[in-house]
């Protein structure tokens, strides 16, 4: 069992099934996943590769949330911000209430 987080950096390039799968076998082995993008390309991908995840999980009735920030990493010895996007299970509150109910939206 997986306590801790497994950071997962995307690219432009990278494919996201795969890295959805990455992100699933994290959630099921009871961790969080970070993934790590720096761009927009690679901020679509990451994107992408948790929304298919969280399908993935919901096949087994497991909810994901995503909670994006920005991080500064090092790569090559410079300094680049990186969207972070911290993937975890969400608790359950109400096992009675929808989706559209339970605040995941934005009203304006």
């Amino acid at each position: 069992m997986r306590t801790g987080t497994e950071i997962l950096k995307v690219s432009s390039r990278s494919v996201p099934k795969l890295t959805a799968g990455a992100i699933a076998a994290v959630i099921r082995e009871g961790g969080k996943a970070e993934v790590q993008a720096v761009g927009a390309g690679a901020a679509n991908q990451g994107i992408k590769a948790i929304a298919i995840a969280r399908t993935y999980m919901q096949l087994e009735d497991v909810d994901l949330i995503c909670r994006p920030a920005f991080t500064q990493i090092t790569i090559e010895e410079d300094e680049r911000t990186a969207i972070s996007m911290l993937v975890e299970k969400a608790e359950t509150v109400n096992n009675t209430e929808s989706s559209e109910d339970a605040g995941y939206g934005f009203v304006l």
